[in-house]
Order: C-alpha cells, then structure tokens, then sequence
C-alpha cells in the first residue's frame, strides 16, 4: 500500500490515471475507500490522487491523539501536493474536505488551479447551518461519552439518515466505526467543522479567492447543506452551482464533476 511521511505522519494514498492533477479529500467520517470507483472514472481523464486524512482508517495518527486542527489537514494536502509533485491541482472536497480544500485554496493558492466543492461543511457561513452543527456535535459528544466507538455512526445517521447508516454493508459499517477516535479527535480539535472553535473566513477574504468553484448540492440533503452552498455561491466570484439528486453522499464523479474537470483542462473556464 503507498504511503508518504507528511508532517511527521505516514498517509496512505492510491494514484491513477494522468493529466491534470486532481486531488480527492475525503469528509467525516470517511476514507479513500468510499472515492474508490470515483478515482477510476476520474483517471480517464485526469491524474486522481486520493488519501485517507491523518487519523483516518489506513493513515497513520498521532501519539497522543488527542486533537487535530483544521491548519493541520491543510498542511498535511499542501506537503502531499508537494511531494508528488501535483502542483497546481483540481482539488474535489466532500463535506469536511470540502472544507479542508476552500482553506488550501486560501493559504496555498499557488498549489490550486480550480475547486470542486461537494456541499462543503463550512457551517460558520450561515446562522442555521451553524446551529444544526452544533446540535450534532452535541449528539457525538453525548452518543461518545456511553460509547466511543458511537461518535462516526452518530455523525452519519444525521447526515445521511439512519436508513442509510442500516444499509451500509457491513464491512463500511466497520471502517466508519474505526474513524471514531479521528472524528473525536477533529471535535476536540479547532477549525473544522464540529469544533467548537470554528474557523471562518470573511467576505472579503472569500472574494479573494480567484480559483474556478463548482459547488454540488444535493436534492435529499439537510437543507442547512444547500445553505451552505448557497450563501458561498454569493461569496466566491468564480463559482458555478449545480444540484444532483441524491444525498449528502455527492459522487465525485458525478457527470457534473467530470464535465467541469473537462472543460478546466480544455482551458474553457
């Protein structure tokens, strides 16, 4: 399995396919595992780069892992940008890596050619978001304090509903669950997207940010998840919106996505 040192972590990550570089943050609670089939169909047409994030299933985690910043996935996609020599690249972010990529945009520019936002979990930008954020995170901490390895399930039964936690086969029931100490360890840390200490960028911080965005939202999503991606659609002055069916589970290969990476890499945006 090909795994890098990155700020003294060791994380797993698969290659496909050539081209443009496009690099796959996976959300809480998740993995490369899930971008499987996604990054073969994103390598017919470009380089595909996916991780599991510090702490998370096949990546190596701190000792103590006790927190983990947002500033430190940041750092962690800037360096494994770097080293594969993927500089500038597409990122495609799902939920928290969608977060995770608005803020590599924002301190790396230079290593961003364009985003991909997959209703992306930056809940500071709209009152309500925020509040369901809140909740949730109040519903992981007590879900965690009777049972730790409870924290990815509760995550996923609010985000997806708890039908779609049931029909998980269980292999994924069992990666999810393993993430739990990496999904307590981003509550307790600061910047993400349960963390009490949220990070946030103003108007005029999101109006500097030049890169093309394409912003995916979803028809049977929370619709705090639609805020979020309509109050950045406002925010951002090169996006472009789009709605799929479907749940906060957005393809990263979806047709939307594809067409977008295309028509970046024929210099059309």
């Amino acid at each position: 399995m090909p795994r890098v040192s990155v700020n003294g972590i060791d994380l797993y990550y698969e290659e496909h396919g050539e081209g443009v570089p496009v690099l796959g943050i996976h959300g809480t609670p998740s993995s490369a595992l899930l971008w499987e089939n996604a990054a073969l169909e994103l390598a017919a047409i470009c380089r595909c780069i996916v991780y599991d994030r510090r702490g998370f299933y096949r990546s190596g985690r701190p000792e103590p892992f006790d927190a983990v910043d947002l500033a430190e996935h940041v750092d962690d996609a800037a360096a494994l940008l770097e080293i594969l020599h993927a500089a500038p690249a597409v990122i495609i972010g799902r939920s928290t890596g969608g977060e995770i990529a608005l803020y590599l945009a924002h301190r790396f520019p230079e290593l961003v050619q364009a985003l991909v936002l997959l209703e992306p979990a930056v809940f500071w930008i709209d009152p309500k978001a925020l509040a369901w954020a809140m909740e949730l995170r109040k519903s992981v901490l007590d879900a965690a304090a009777g049972n730790p390895w409870l924290a990815a399930e509760t995550v996923i039964r609010a985000a997806l509903g708890s039908h779609a936690w049931d029909a998980l086969p269980a292999s994924f029931r069992d990666m999810f669950t393993a993430t739990s100490p990496a999904v307590l360890a981003e509550i307790r840390g600061e910047g993400l997207d349960l963390s009490e200490k949220q990070a946030e960028l103003g108007a005029e911080e999101l109006g500097q940010l030049r890169q093309p965005t394409l912003l995916v939202s979803a028809e049977d999503s929370p619709e705090v998840l639609r805020l979020v991606n309509s109050r950045l659609a406002g925010a951002l002055p090169h996006s472009e919106s789009v709605l799929v069916s479907g749940g906060h589970l957005i393809n990263p290969a979806h047709p939307a996505v594809l067409d977008f990476v295309r028509r970046f890499a024929a210099g059309s945006l």
